[in-house]
């Protein structure tokens, strides 16, 4: 009983730390500019339940356009996680049913690309982008996240080969071809292992700062991630309207993965179980 009570409250104090940077972050966008570099420090804003409570949050949405760039930010992620569906799935399908000369070699070289961070890519791809003319708008935001989905590759994989083989049978003898055993019978089972690829994916793409950064000149295409920039001069911060800025831009992520926990949960647990 001892060992239990002493394990939950350090379990306590590990998320305390952990949840603090969040809760402080909340805490400062209540505040005002003054009021977060107050000495000594104070958990209570200056702005809570005052007249102007939510002055940060109107002049984030209203004077720097956040909404618009939320927009934007739900268009490239959502975009580039569908496509990586898209193609995820049917590479995954391709590696797990179908034979074909260096499919092992080709999957293991797949799996390598893993490691090559995109700092090592990133000029050529640009070089790439720049020919194709597609700088300043957001198919280089897009494009290369849709192409290049290692993990949800894998993921697919192990899940379409734990699949009965009576169901492939069954559906050969049908008639029904490769194709449509895919979009018919293996895709439609795979639905925690799509959730979970998109949340991932829309995550990841969400919080890029990396290519926003270098494709993207037009302040209408700004991303969220990119709009955050703007309140960091090269002397100073305006840090209730940058944490005020942050808080919006978690809060997609949040609803995102809170309506959609159990599917994540389902998929990761499926993924290379046999049986």
């Amino acid at each position: 009983m001892l060992n239990k009570g002493l394990t939950y409250f350090l379990l306590s104090i590990i998320a305390f730390f952990m949840v603090f940077p969040f809760l402080w972050m909340i805490i400062s966008s209540f505040n005002s500019e003054n009021n977060i570099f107050r000495v000594p420090p104070t958990l209570i804003p200056d702005k809570l339940f005052k007249k102007n409570m939510f002055e940060n949050y109107k002049t984030v949405l209203k004077d720097y356009n956040f909404g618009r760039y939320g927009i934007n930010s739900i268009i490239v992620a959502g975009s580039a996680a569908i496509g990586q569906i898209f193609t995820c799935s049917l590479a995954g399908f391709a590696f797990a049913r179908m034979h074909f000369k260096f499919k092992g070699i080709i999957f293991a070289l797949l799996l390598m690309t893993m490691m090559v961070p995109i700092q090592v890519t990133i000029i050529p791809e640009f070089y790439l982008m720049m020919k194709l003319g597609w700088i300043d708008t957001f198919a280089p935001l897009i494009i290369p996240s849709f192409l290049v989905g290692t993990f949800g590759t894998f993921m697919y994989k192990e899940f379409f080969e734990n699949i009965p083989q009576d169901l492939e049978d069954a559906a050969t003898i049908d008639g029904v071809s490769a194709f449509s055993m895919f979009t018919r019978v293996f895709f439609p089972l795979a639905r925690p292992q799509t959730v979970t690829l998109f949340i991932i994916a829309f995550m990841n793409n969400w919080n890029d700062l990396l290519r926003p950064v270098i494709y993207i000149s037009s302040k209408k295409l700004m991303t969220i991630t990119l709009a955050l920039t703007q309140f960091q001069g090269e002397y100073d911060a305006r840090w209730n309207y940058l944490l005020t800025g942050a808080v919006l831009s978690i809060i997609p992520l949040l609803l995102v993965y809170i309506f959609l926990q159990r599917y994540v949960i389902e998929g990761i647990t499926h993924t290379g179980v046999k049986g």
